[in-house]
């Protein structure tokens, strides 16, 4: 009786956990590496360096609203972040950066509407696609974070727009990312 409780346990689960995906809103790449339109090249990739002097907001230029990407990777140890998978993300189309581990970093936007994307770059884990989309309006601040739930079976990227109060604080918390596009 066990062994077949669990070949029908086995074969409902995987598909019980794509449908979960679908309606959490996550999807993974297409087989052919294309990426949603708010993404770049599904190949791009980041090398990260972390300032862990910088902890404060950045000023919006004139006219200007400032788009913040927090990487909330929720490590007690700041330091171990070896194997911890780079997430990078997208402004309408186009890579603006990446971070790594608990960090974050900050794009000028001009007003009006705007595609996020973030993903992985992991060879670890999975690709998975988040995806999201705001109105920028000039001198207003808007904080995006990304987060790694992981289980023995699944990752999960979250990408949620946050309040500023948690924004600043995660500024304040967590170092500052600078990526550069490798190649």
């Amino acid at each position: 009786m066990k062994p077949a409780w669990l070949l029908l346990l086995s074969s409902v689960v995987p598909s019980a956990l794509a449908q979960q995906k679908t309606r959490l809103g996550q999807s993974e790449f297409p087989a052919d590496g294309r990426l949603a339109s708010a993404c770049g090249s599904a190949s791009a990739s980041f090398k990260v360096s972390l300032d862990r002097k910088w902890h404060s907001p950045l000023p919006p230029q004139s006219g200007q609203a400032m788009l913040y990407f927090i990487h909330d990777a929720g490590i007690p140890f700041e330091n171990v972040t070896f194997g911890y998978p780079t997430t990078k993300y997208a402004l309408d189309g186009s890579w603006v950066g990446a971070g790594h581990g608990d960090s974050w970093f900050a794009v000028p936007v001009a007003p009006g509407d705007h595609h996020i994307c973030s993903t992985l770059q992991s060879s670890f884990v999975e690709n998975r696609v988040e995806l999201a989309h705001f109105t920028a309006e000039p001198g207003g601040a808007y904080y995006f974070r990304t987060r790694l739930v992981m289980s023995q079976s699944v990752e999960l990227l979250e990408l949620d727009r946050i309040d500023s109060d948690q924004g600043q604080y995660l500024v304040s918390a967590f170092p500052m990312s600078s990526s550069t596009p490798k190649k």
